[in-house]
């Protein structure tokens, strides 16, 4: 029940964050599934303990009130009182959280009192789990130009990638996409969802693409385990062109084509899951890429997963880019040129750092050059690992694909494989780390 427990502390701090956000609708609307899920722990063999039981039941009860104003200040006069749960016997240890995570994960401490009659009280924060070493992963996304014109000895069209900075990592020789859309392959990422036809159109009605609340991601998984997430997308804004957090079309729209270099929801695959939206998960973590530098200044700042989605023109889209500039695989690697060395230079990558650039979608002009069109797979898009615990110049030819990136970022953090990642066939990178002692470097 630990993920219960932390849905319902999630539950507890929306009520004070969403009020206002213009997808408070989507809150509303989807707070039925969440309670259901509730319902059906509460029902269950198991059963939980009596301090979830008391808030779930609060949640339940003023699920209206909830959603529409902040929780009352602990000094709310004694005239309203609000019925409190009688005491309960503390809950016994139960089952084990999750077989993924440590045996040595502390059990939520029992309550030693009546709840206030402010608010249901909440158990006490767990302690992170005991992982291996990596501590910090960043995750870029790029657009693929192919193979051989992002990595190709001699054909390469991104020189600082396939030069300075594949000499700094190991290349994943066999990396493929699921498909050529970027959508798609973003969402087997983090949720391991499959394709679908509605994906693999990059969603042009975004209300028939969204998760039900129960299909979780890896950003779910990490905050249930206590560890940090943020999604940096580039060029995000609210309708006035001003940065804003977790944008999205509005439920029931179609999604119009973007303008040439403009953002669009289908480089954000955070904004298509109820579990992020209805609790205020992406309103919190999914963030303009104008924080990413002010957060990377302190290891204690840096999210423990980023998420780093460029601008079309950033990522090597061609045609995306203003008139007179690089374009398409150079336009990504001028980008890479000036983004990687922040992260490098980071505390936290130089402390406990892994740093995945990774192509999640193939560029569909790239088709129109000869040299891609003779390619005997357009997937194959290969990868690069770059960590201070890898030795630099290395080379993995196994078989890997955005399935494998949830699975081995899912490993790297003690959590159990989501969805398609779980698959006996989906390799992880994850053994190359996990079972070493130290770091190199402050």
């Amino acid at each position: 029940m630990s993920y219960l427990r932390a849905q319902l502390q999630k539950a507890i701090a929306a009520a004070a964050t969403l009020k206002g956000r213009k997808f408070g609708l989507l809150v509303a609307s989807s707070l039925v599934a969440t309670s259901a899920i509730v319902a059906s722990a509460m029902s269950g063999n198991g059963g939980i303990g009596p301090l979830a039981e008391a808030a779930a039941r609060s949640l339940l009860q003023e699920r209206p009130a909830t959603i529409a104003a902040a929780p009352a200040a602990p000094s709310a006069p004694a005239s309203t009182p609000s019925p409190a749960p009688a005491p309960e016997p503390a809950p016994s240890p139960g089952a084990a959280a999750s077989a993924a995570l440590p045996e040595s994960l502390p059990a939520a401490p029992a309550p030693t009192a009546a709840a206030p009659p402010e608010a249901p009280s909440v158990p006490a924060e767990q302690e992170t789990p005991a992982v291996g070493p990596i501590k910090h992963v960043f995750l870029v996304s790029l657009a693929s130009p192919g193979y051989e014109a992002a990595f190709g000895p001699t054909a390469s069209q991104m020189p600082y990638l396939s030069g300075e900075l594949r000499r700094q990592g190991v290349l994943l020789t066999d990396y493929s996409l699921l498909d050529a859309a970027a959508l798609p392959n973003a969402i087997a990422t983090i949720g391991g969802q499959a394709p679908s036809a509605a994906t693999e159109a990059n969603c042009p009605e975004y209300e028939k693409c969204l998760f039900p609340v129960e299909d979780l991601t890896l950003a779910d998984q990490l905050g249930s385990a206590r560890f940090t997430w943020h999604a940096y997308v580039e060029g995000m804004a609210d309708s006035e062109g001003r940065p804003a957090n977790c944008v999205h079309p509005e439920p029931g729209a179609t999604a119009a084509a973007p303008a040439p270099g403009a953002y669009s929801s289908t480089a954000n695959p955070f904004v298509y899951f109820h579990s992020l939206l209805d609790l205020g998960d992406c309103a919190n973590n999914d963030l303009p890429a104008t924080r990413l530098a002010e957060d990377l200044k302190k290891a204690d700042a840096t999210a423990g997963f980023s998420y780093i989605a460029p601008s079309p023109c950033n990522a090597g889209f061609r045609g995306q880019c203003p008139e007179g500039t690089a374009d398409g695989a150079a336009a990504a690697d001028a980008h890479l040129q000036e983004l990687v060395p922040e992260i490098l230079a980071s505390p936290a990558y130089k402390k406990d750092g892994l740093l995945i650039v990774s192509f999640g979608a193939a560029d569909p002009s790239a088709a129109e050059d000869p040299a891609a069109a003779a390619e005997n797979d357009p997937l194959k898009v290969g990868a690069l690992l770059v960590s201070p615990l890898l030795t630099p110049g290395g080379t993995d030819g196994a078989r890997y694909t955005p399935y494998s990136l949830l699975r081995s970022i899912d490993e790297l953090f003690g959590l159990e494989p989501l969805g398609k990642a779980g698959g006996e066939k989906v390799r992880s990178f994850a053994s190359a780390f996990i079972g070493q002692e130290t770091v190199a470097g402050d």
